[in-house]
């Protein structure tokens, strides 16, 4: 559905937000209830109390519900059982092996950190943090540190790649809508993404990792029977598993762009086949076919192949079901124009345009939920101020980098990412919100920071 025209006044419409998370969070963490329960019951209630027509409602729950589901439960399957099988067969323990090799143990948190970097370019936040999962609880078992210490800086670059960095949907959309530059804004993203995750990530995420019990999925879990049987692929093997997704999602990435340029015709029939096969899902699941392929001979039968990715899925459905109730919360919230409400309260407060820019991203980001929406809506609010001013193309680049900085802070349970995050890790909520929560907002603020110096300079 549309968002609809807000039905009652701005601190109205806030004082519904407010009340729906509160009850939330008073359902989850004070009686218990579970959290898929939890997150349907308070939108069906929210969505009537903020004036959604009773007829449209289950169209409003249903839409967000799909909607986040067609985005992740593929993705989360998908990888998933990727990184069951380089588990099974000591592929992650084979990369967590070299990392540490050419990093050292005092570095491990940084190596992984780094990697998710270099993978999380083209890849989205939740397919590459699900097929690093075997990898980062192998090397927190491998040194008995806590596993967030691990997790968040891990987590942390892939969220700051898919924040500010193209071919990311949010940045490319924003910039487009902006009338920016796409390769400048690629440009500079990398150096502010990498600085940002550096200092709101992973210096921060060492810290409160170290605080906070988290463990493994039982799905990622060997026992020793199976322990005894591995023979462990190489690590070019490995490598060469893990980046044939990244490949792939950047031919699509190249074909796109080489066709908006003008350059590769749209009726080219490679073109199409290569835009295909680099659509994240197909990319995921062409590398769990290479994966069995390639991992199954010597190590165990095909047949066996597919019980091992069988039984990876069981242990995930409970997240799907929790993510997508997370997406139906948020798409409530959206539909119902609470976040309306709030830009019309920002844009005129005479603020600086990268501030304003910041500021009304939050709230929608605080909303919603959705990172993606904050940006595309926050870009569409300001574009007329943009043109109006005839700002360059690295203001509008810096813009973008504060729009998706605002988008970025402060993820709770109206983001699908906060529930990945704390049921890949164990957490419950309010440890989730003291560690996921955090991070993001400190990782948002540093990326803000930086747009913000540089909006001064130029």
């Amino acid at each position: 559905m549309d968002p609809l025209s807000p039905a009652y006044s701005t601190p109205v419409m806030l004082l519904i937000a407010a009340a729906a998370v509160a009850v939330l969070l008073f359902l989850i963490m004070a009686v218990k209830l579970h959290a898929f329960v939890s997150l349907v019951l308070v939108s069906a209630v929210t969505a009537v109390a903020a004036g959604i027509p009773v007829a449209d409602v289950p169209t409003a729950l249903l839409d967000g519900f799909s909607g986040t589901l067609g985005s992740v439960a593929l993705l989360v399957a998908f990888g998933v059982m990727i990184g069951r099988l380089l588990e099974i067969t000591g592929g992650a323990q084979v990369l967590a092996d070299t990392l540490i090799t050419r990093f050292g143990e005092r570095r491990a948190p940084f190596a992984l950190g780094v990697a998710a970097l270099i993978f999380g370019f083209p890849i989205f936040f939740d397919a590459g943090l699900v097929v690093f999962l075997p990898i980062i609880f192998t090397v927190a078992k491998r040194f008995g540190g806590p596993v967030l210490m691990y997790a968040l800086p891990t987590a942390g670059a892939f969220a700051a790649m898919h924040a500010i960095v193209p071919p990311h949907p949010g940045p490319v959309a924003a910039v487009a809508e902006l009338g920016g530059d796409v390769g400048l804004t690629l440009l500079l993203g990398v150096p502010v993404a990498v600085v940002g995750w550096f200092v709101g990530a992973y210096l921060v995420g060492r810290r409160i990792g170290n605080h906070v019990d988290a463990s493994a999925l039982e799905v990622f879990e060997v026992t020793e029977e199976q322990r005894a049987k591995l023979v462990a692929p190489s690590f070019v093997t490995v490598l060469l598993i893990l980046l044939l997704p990244m490949v792939l999602i950047g031919l699509n990435t190249v074909v796109s762009t080489l066709r908006t340029a003008g350059t590769v015709s749209e009726d080219a029939v490679w073109g199409d086949a290569l835009v295909l096969i680099g659509q994240t899902p197909i990319a995921l699941l062409i590398t769990t076919l290479v994966a069995i392929l390639v991992l199954s001979p010597g190590r165990f039968p095909i047949k066996e192949a597919s019980s091992i990715v069988d039984a990876a899925l069981g242990p995930i459905c409970a997240i799907i079901l929790i993510t997508g109730a997370g997406g139906m919360f948020g798409a409530v919230l959206r539909t119902s124009g609470i976040g309306e409400a709030l830009t019309s309260s920002l844009s005129g407060m005479g603020l600086s345009l990268i501030v304003q820019a910041f500021l009304i991203a939050t709230c929608l980001r605080v909303a919603q939920g959705s990172a993606t929406v904050a940006i595309t809506t926050t870009a569409g609010l300001i574009s007329t101020q943009v043109a109006a001013q005839g700002l360059g193309d690295v203001s509008v680049t810096l813009l973008v980098f504060a729009i998706a900085a605002g988008a970025t802070v402060l993820s709770h349970v109206n983001d699908s990412g906060f529930w990945l995050v704390s049921r890949f890790f164990n957490l419950t909520e309010a440890a989730t919100l003291r560690t996921w929560t955090v991070l993001e907002t400190t990782l948002g603020l540093s990326i803000f920071v930086l747009a913000a110096a540089l909006w001064v300079v130029v």
